[in-house]
């Protein structure tokens, strides 16, 4: 007997906090495309070197995980990272996410990246293809940061 009020119980609870969950906090369509944009003004900064710009998207304590790299945390890290980059090449990127899903204040975005970097000095073209995820956090004022960046390379 103790065992079936116990269920119930747990029934109800469940119910209840499945009740609070709003609707509109799961794929609104307005989320999806504020994520869609920054993941576009992202690649926008990465074709213009422009790394500072870069990195204010990501959360203060932000993670890039990056093939072959230890993790680098924040936005000072990130931006010192990609300022590398740009001081060794010329850049050229072409990103798009394939899917965007949003629960409430957090979200992740799973894309494909082509990116082009032309040494400065001379030297061989790089190109490499390569899939990612970003997770994303709704901000107290509405806007969406960057919390986690992780790639690897398709080759």
């Amino acid at each position: 007997m103790r065992l079936f009020k116990f269920s119930i119980l747990l029934l109800i609870v469940l119910l209840v906090i499945l009740s609070c969950i709003n609707e509109s906090q799961i794929n609104n369509p307005k989320d999806i495309d504020a994520i869609e944009e920054i993941s576009a003004a992202r690649a926008d900064a990465f074709n213009e070197g422009d790394a500072a710009s870069i990195a204010t998207h990501f959360t203060e304590n932000g993670l890039l995980m990056a093939p072959d790299s230890p993790v680098l945390t924040g936005r000072i890290a990130v931006e010192e990272y990609y300022q590398e980059i740009f001081d060794e090449y010329e850049t050229s990127l072409d990103s798009y996410y394939e899917d965007v899903q949003v629960s409430g204040n957090l979200a992740f975005g799973r894309g494909v990246a082509d990116v082009e970097l032309v040494p400065k000095v001379g030297g061989d073209t790089i190109y490499t293809t390569s899939k990612y995820i970003n997770i994303l956090q709704k901000q107290a004022d509405g806007s969406w940061l960057t919390t986690h960046d992780i790639w690897n390379n398709n080759e």
